[in-house]
């Protein structure tokens, strides 16, 4: 059994095992519990599922949603329709309705979110709860003018039978978020609120994480609107007002609401803090004045209290140790491989030709990189060595030219779609999110091509921490090698290689090279190194294209490119081993 399936089992168990105690503890709280306190608790619940919703979007994907209580309004607006018309079904089916129909609502939402981050997506949210706002007040929510109350599900229909439902309605939910989070969806989330870029380079749609996590935030919401007015009996639009979902906003900042206990403790600070200002004699409105400051101050420090107890914790834990690094021999890949043969063309760039207004960032640059082959891309700084590889992967737009794989045309492909036709790359700047563990990370950009018993393989022959190591607490050099790592695990056909080496002493420099000749035998992949360490590139590449200005000045065997007297002089100065 791989080490990735060991570490599952737990998980699933501990999963089950903390659904279950909640489930218990929410039944001693519902047999002991006075009235009012029983209905206080009801409201932490329900608080808890709109955090745990919010954090989805704004914790995990890392955009700003200012009207997670509009999206809460639409769920108790579905519920509150379907009970007066007595729809069939039951307030459960009505419920459920109200979520898809809140999912629905968050993603039309979304798509502005494709495009808008930072304080222009908050306008546009927070003038969607605005305008919900007033919506509600002129048009009411239905029942409420007749006080028509919302039929409960027996035998759930008292409020302590209510109370144990709301429970159950959160442990589902915080069950399903935690599963979804620890699957590709999540790894996504966390990805793009990272790294757009990053994000497409591992395959995954930026546009799809982007309205997915909307569109779940959204249902988890109308989870909460619907359980409200079950709760309340019908729906009022003073409960989903703008300036309550920007609180909820700043106490989700507060807490960490991506972390499910501190949802559940930030809905339990959304009505104690409230009630203990009550006892005093005090405004009741004075609680969202200081969830405002303690969110500011959050945002501020960049810290949340429910992420640092959460970092408290994890450095009590013992750290996974890394049984091999870059320094260290690598495995030989088997003798019956041996050094493969060049084979057919595999990547076919032509005429590529790419401005930035007056600017030819390059110009009808043209090569082939062939199965089985390591090319390296060599030129002085600014000589559009990154542009170019943004070109071939469809980060940059294209005013001539062609980039053909395995013979298909990828001109009018997305970056995504790309990645998922066999061309992967990495970065020289970091892009790899902290937010994950590297086996998480590795399986994501993986695509579920590597079973985990090759994921581990992989990460041993790379010299990579151990696949339970969060990122956060890897260097920015090594990070860089498990990106490498990771795009492997997708088993390409390609690999463009972006200074791989950055960040790294001259014994991994050496460690890296040892491994990069091995690429093509043992994973399959063909490379395209873009570096500036000749000796790396010297050691890992047989042939080279050399770009100057955007434009292509030498391809063709290392050592007859580097011996032209044009190549020395493009890197006279810069570079002298030459």
């Amino acid at each position: 059994m791989s080490r990735a399936s060991r570490r599952t089992i737990p998980r699933l168990w501990l999963r089950s095992g903390i659904a279950v105690i909640g489930l218990a503890v929410g039944g001693v709280i519902a047999a002991v519990l006075p009235g009012y306190l029983l209905y206080i608790a009801t409201t932490a619940i329900v608080a808890s599922i709109a955090l745990i919703g919010l954090g989805v979007v704004t914790g995990t994907a890392g955009m700003i949603a200012l009207c997670q209580l509009s999206f809460a309004a639409i769920g108790a607006w579905v519920v509150s329709w379907l009970n007066l018309i007595h729809a069939p079904g039951g307030y459960i089916v009505w419920l459920l309705l109200g979520c898809v129909a809140s999912a629905a609502s968050g993603l039309l939402l979304g798509i502005p979110a494709l495009r808008l981050r930072g304080i222009n997506l908050a306008v546009i949210t927070l003038g969607f709860a605005a305008a919900l706002d007033l919506t509600l007040v002129k048009l009411q929510f239905p029942g409420a003018d007749q006080g028509t109350k919302i039929q409960r599900p027996w035998p759930f229909d008292d409020d302590r039978g209510f109370f144990l439902f709301a429970v159950i309605a959160l442990v589902v939910a915080a069950v399903v978020v935690s599963i979804v989070q620890a699957g590709r969806w999540g790894s996504a989330w966390r990805s793009v609120a990272f790294s757009e870029r990053g994000t497409a380079t591992a395959g995954a749609s930026v546009r799809f994480a982007k309205l997915s996590a909307f569109a779940v935030s959204a249902a988890i919401s109308g989870l909460a609107g619907g359980l409200l007015a079950g709760q309340v009996g019908m729906a009022f639009p003073t409960s989903f007002a703008a300036l309550q979902s920007l609180a909820l906003y700043l106490l989700s900042i507060v807490v960490g609401a991506h972390l499910i206990e501190m949802a559940i403790f930030g809905g339990i600070l959304w009505v104690l803090i409230p009630e203990i200002f009550k006892r005093f004699g005090i405004s009741q409105d004075w609680g969202l004045v200081l969830f405002g400051v303690l969110g500011i101050q959050a945002i501020t420090s960049k810290t949340s209290p429910g992420q640092l107890l959460r970092n408290a914790i994890a450095r009590r834990r013992p750290t996974p140790e890394c049984t091999s690094s870059l320094t260290d021999a690598p495995p030989q890949p088997p003798d019956t491989a041996g050094t493969p043969a060049v084979g057919a063309a595999l990547l076919e760039v032509s005429a590529l030709s790419v401005t930035y207004g007056e600017l030819k960032a390059l110009d009808h640059v043209g090569f082939t990189i062939h199965e089985n082959e390591i090319v390296g891309l060599i030129g002085p700084n600014g000589a559009g060595k990154s542009t170019l590889v943004d070109a071939i992967s469809g980060f940059v737009p294209l005013q001539s030219g062609d980039v053909r794989l395995q013979g298909r045309s990828l001109r009018r492909s997305a970056p995504h779609v790309r990645a998922r036709a066999g061309l992967r790359r990495t970065y020289q700047q970091d892009r790899v999110p902290p937010t994950l563990t590297v086996g998480a990370f590795t399986k994501f950009v993986g695509g579920g091509a590597s079973t985990p018993h090759e994921i581990d393989e992989i990460l041993d022959f790379f010299g990579c921490p151990d696949a339970g190591t969060p990122l956060a607490s890897v260097d920015v050099g090594r990070r860089r090698i498990v990106e490498v790592a990771a795009q492997l695990s997708a088993k390409p056909n390609i690999l463009l290689l972006d200074e791989p080496a950055a960040g790294l002493s001259h014994e991994e420099h050496e460690g890296l090279a040892l491994r990069l000749v091995q690429v093509p035998a043992r994973f399959g992949a063909s490379v395209l190194l873009i570096e500036h360490d000749l000796n790396l590139v010297r050691s890992v590449c047989t042939s080279l294209l050399v770009l100057d200005f955007g434009t292509l000045l030498a391809s063709g065997p290392q050592e007859q490119v580097l011996s032209r007297p044009e190549v020395k002089k493009a890197y006279m100065g810069e570079t002298e081993m030459l």
